[in-house]
């Protein structure tokens, strides 16, 4: 699993967490990391995880620094940067930490500093705008969050509230996040390759058009999907041409990232419905069972029925 090295962590004790609230308190994309982790460290106890709360202005005073092991730059996507200074300063003190990296407009700030470089990274859609520079630097993903070597990122806003959860499962295990889960009122955590719906469109939309209609075709042609041939035709592209505009700006092929679509919403299907599993591959353009798992397995690495039985199972430790 892709969050399963911060597990490592668990073993540090206390673990503590740095949370730099650059924004405003009432924030969704504050509100959504801070009180699942609030839950969890009152859960475990200050034995087992401590959380440190701080404005920039606190870090940048925190002397000497305690040690943490985690420590996330978290602002909403309105919110206007700290002072060239400040950041440098705050950057400094989280980059001490083991695992660190932003959340929401944090994640913008990061890889304008530079420090984000050739990291996969998750942006709040509404900021694609801002990135001319930053592509230079950082490779953004549609994703809602990511963990790449020691760099976290999250997009914010709701999203906030499943990179927290994952965060807990990877930290302190399946049975500490349904605790949390069941208190906060929520069934379902999104996984962190769970794309951005308007992502694609915010930033490629008025770039580049063609790209960002072919993949509208593949969204709503799932369950019969085209071939590359037809989409390039019906986007007004030849073939290597829109090979070449995937490949430059989404770093796959077509036929790749189509597949990559319908798999996705397979497992959505498999968490969420009760379609038997002949019927999702089926509904997702798959018309051999065996394909459709060796498929599935080959990108998320269980297959089908091991996918279905986390949904029919009860959580484990």
């Amino acid at each position: 699993m892709p969050f399963s090295p911060l597990s490592r962590l668990a073993q540090e004790q206390p673990l503590r967490v740095l949370l730099v609230n650059a924004g405003e308190p009432d924030a969704l994309t504050w509100a959504g990391l801070v009180q699942p982790l609030r839950l969890a460290a009152r859960l475990l106890g200050p034995e087992q995880l401590r959380l440190d709360i701080l404005s920039p202005q606190q870090v940048a005073l925190a002397q000497p620094q305690p040690g943490w092991h985690l420590a996330l730059l978290v602002a909403d996507e309105q919110q206007a940067p700290p002072s060239p200074a400040l950041l440098r300063t705050v950057i400094e003190r989280c980059r001490s930490a083991r695992y660190w990296g932003g959340v929401g407009a944090g994640v913008l700030w990061l890889a304008d500093a530079g420090v984000m470089a050739g990291v996969r990274i998750a942006l709040p859609w509404a900021l694609y705008a801002e990135t001319d520079a930053v592509t230079q630097r950082a490779i953004l993903t549609p994703h809602l969050f990511e963990l790449d070597g020691r760099m976290l990122s999250c997009c914010g806003g709701a999203a906030s509230i499943d990179f927290a959860l994952t965060l807990v499962a990877a930290l302190y295990g399946a049975t500490v996040q349904a605790t949390i889960k069941e208190s906060l009122c929520i069934e379902r955590v999104r996984p962190h390759d769970e794309r951005q719906r308007v992502a694609l469109q915010a930033r490629f939309g008025a770039l580049q058009p063609k790209l960002s209609e072919a993949v509208t075709l593949m969204e709503a042609n799932i369950e019969e999907p085209l071939s590359t041939d037809d989409i390039a035709g019906l986007v007004g592209l030849s073939r290597r041409q829109l090979e070449r505009l995937f490949k430059q700006y989404l770093d796959s092929l077509p036929s790749r990232y189509y597949l990559e679509l319908r798999l996705q919403r397979a497992r959505q299907l498999l968490l969420e419905t009760n379609h038997s599993i002949v019927q999702v591959g089926l509904m997702c353009g798959f018309s051999s069972g065996s394909h459709f798992s060796t498929a599935f397995g080959a990108l998320f690495g269980n297959t089908p029925r091991e996918e279905r039985q986390r949904k029919l199972m009860p959580p484990a430790a």
